[in-house]
């Protein structure tokens, strides 16, 4: 029986719209994807992700990345409000599934900053039941501390709990704890298979 419902929070919760962000600047494909590669592409990122590296730091591993570009890479990411937006039903799914006796929590790789400078698109997380974001534990997804973090601090059974993120390898670590699992694509498809687990979704 399903007790408890972990959700991803970017691409499940909340979209990342990297695209829609770097475009509102101006900037041309060739220009956008040279951003995208020294940012959100760089490993860099995943040090940042969970709190090894600072905002500054970072900055500067993305700049020695792609030196020309220093001045468009500080001027997209000063402001990163718009790089995020909640889904529409992330509220009403946490809500209605909280009222069917379901516990909902998070566990994603948000940065501090984004969790910070994206904090209206995010206005979902005081609904939630708890979590944990990878930052703050210098943990990240898939490494096996993280899952093993989220059972004890949550007193979880793991074959009660069901993990939706859009990442194999994300869940394919939580399988290894005997967490059910749901690749999630959209919502519908991701609330059909819950009802297969036998969520009252």
């Amino acid at each position: 029986m399903i007790t408890t419902i972990i959700f991803d929070i970017g691409n499940v919760l909340a979209d990342f719209v990297w695209e829609e962000h770097y475009r509102s600047f101006g900037y041309d494909e060739e220009t956008f994807l040279r951003i995208a590669k020294a940012t959100v592409k760089n490993p860099a990122w995943n040090e940042y992700d969970r709190g090894v590296l600072t905002e500054e730091e970072v900055m500067q591993e993305f700049i020695k990345s792609d030196p020309g570009l220093e001045d468009i890479i500080r001027k997209v990411l000063k402001n990163k409000k718009t790089m995020v937006v909640r889904n529409d039903y992330a509220i009403p799914w946490i809500k209605e599934l909280q009222g069917k006796g379901y516990r909902c929590l998070y566990l994603s790789n948000f940065s501090k900053s984004a969790e910070t400078d994206c904090a209206e698109a995010l206005d979902f997380i005081p609904y939630m039941d708890g979590g944990i974001l990878s930052y703050r534990e210098k943990v990240i997804k898939p490494m096996p501390e993280i899952y093993q973090l989220l059972i004890d601090r949550y007193e979880l059974v793991p074959e009660e709990c069901v993990f939706l993120d859009d990442t194999v390898c994300n869940l394919e670590a939580a399988e290894k704890f005997g967490i059910h699992t749901i690749h999630f694509v959209n919502k519908e498809q991701a609330s059909r298979e819950l009802r297969e687990l036998g969520v009252k979704a």
